[in-house]
């Protein structure tokens, strides 16, 4: 059942068939370049499952993106409760995540354009946060496209990455309801 549809995507919950291309997405150097690591199946899968839990606990979640041409599943955008401590948490994050042959099409802006829609007119969230390492061009892009906002001030250091490694300095981006 779709969450939410655009012009090309469908963002549903997850089905056991998006298991084998999620971990194959998550496999990928390119793809996981701003993240500490490739998963393994069993990450990726524990990941899916770990999703699942969340949308039980919050009644929104990270959605699986689903190609409305074909029904392919190419990676996932959503709302997340971030289970680390920082000076901005409790929140709802936005993200996203596509596999490579998908990039510099539009679909993350599209996705996330309609996921922050139905975050504010449909789960009445106030404000949303996305975060990424610094040197994370291509969500930032998507970040600025969707209407968000940085304030350098708030920058932070990642802490579930350990001192010193290359991507814990994280930027931080907001969008408050009834800014866009």
């Amino acid at each position: 059942m779709a969450i939410v549809t655009t012009d090309r995507l469908i963002l549903r919950r997850w089905r056991e068939s998006d298991r084998a291309p999620f971990a194959r997405m998550n496999a990928d150097a390119r793809v996981m370049e701003f993240m500490p690591d490739t998963l393994s199946r069993e990450e990726s899968d524990r990941w899916v499952d770990e999703i699942e839990n969340r949308f039980e606990r919050h009644g929104f979640g990270l959605c699986a993106a689903e190609l409305r041409e074909n029904g392919s599943l190419i990676g996932f955008v959503g709302l997340l409760v971030p289970s680390f401590e920082a000076a901005f948490t409790p929140c709802v994050e936005i993200g996203w995540r596509l596999a490579a042959e998908y990039w510099g099409q539009g679909l993350a802006t599209e996705g996330a354009r309609a996921m922050v829609r139905h975050a504010f007119e449909n789960l009445g969230i106030e404000e949303l946060v996305s975060f990424t390492a610094t040197g994370n061009a291509r969500s930032r892009r998507v970040m600025e496209k969707i209407g968000m906002s940085h304030n350098a001030e708030e920058d932070f250091e990642h802490p579930r990455l350990a001192e010193g490694h290359v991507l814990r300095r994280h930027v931080l981006y907001r969008l408050r309801r009834g800014k866009k």
